[in-house]
């Protein structure tokens, strides 16, 4: 059976994504180095398959093919993508496939299977998904020391607050702290 593993890049209030004028979109640049490279490479495992949500598979095949030759690179590109969309003959990066209809059905039989694990990263609709249905074992914090004010959150608002097990931590010289928790459920109260 295959893991969910969630990666975010995350500020310290929680935004995931900057929105407004995009005056800050590049906001993780700074923070980028080879050594938070390196570690964010041995978080996702050596060997590992994509599920993305159709917009980040977009974002991601236009930049990942051309990238050039480097250990991250080469990863993202030899791993199978598993894509949530409507519209699966329009996949072009490869090796990949889509996965329509019944998402949250779809996502279970992948996870039935035998395979690397499955990484998610952006995708945010997709995350909340995975969460609310608890299908993510583990979520992977990579967070910047940075605060933004605004911006698109981790979670839908719909989603009902998440209990988490800390399981690991690393940091890097330039200050991301990149947090591993198991994903327990709802929250009880």
């Amino acid at each position: 059976m295959r893991k969910i593993r969630i990666f975010e890049h995350i500020s310290l209030d929680g935004v995931i994504e900057h929105d407004g004028d995009y005056t800050y979109g590049a906001w993780t640049t700074p923070y980028r180095s080879p050594a938070g490279a390196a570690a964010l490479l041995e978080a996702y495992g050596s060997n590992f398959d994509l599920l993305l949500a159709r917009n980040t598979y977009d974002i991601f095949s236009g930049f990942w093919p051309t990238a050039g030759d480097f250990p991250m690179a080469n990863a993202i590109n030899a791993a199978t993508k598993y894509i949530v969309t409507n519209k699966p003959d329009s996949l072009e990066w490869g090796p990949v496939k889509g996965l329509g209809g019944n998402i949250a059905e779809a996502i279970r039989n992948l996870q039935s299977t035998d395979g690397p694990d499955l990484i998610v990263v952006g995708s945010s609709t997709l995350t909340s998904l995975l969460l609310d249905q608890g299908l993510a074992d583990e979520v992977v914090l990579i967070t910047y020391p940075v605060l933004l004010g605004h911006g698109k959150r981790l979670l839908a608002d719909s989603i009902g607050a998440r209990e988490l097990a800390f399981v690991d931590t690393k940091s890097t010289p330039t200050g991301l702290l990149i947090n591993t928790y198991r994903h327990i459920g709802p929250l009880k109260s």
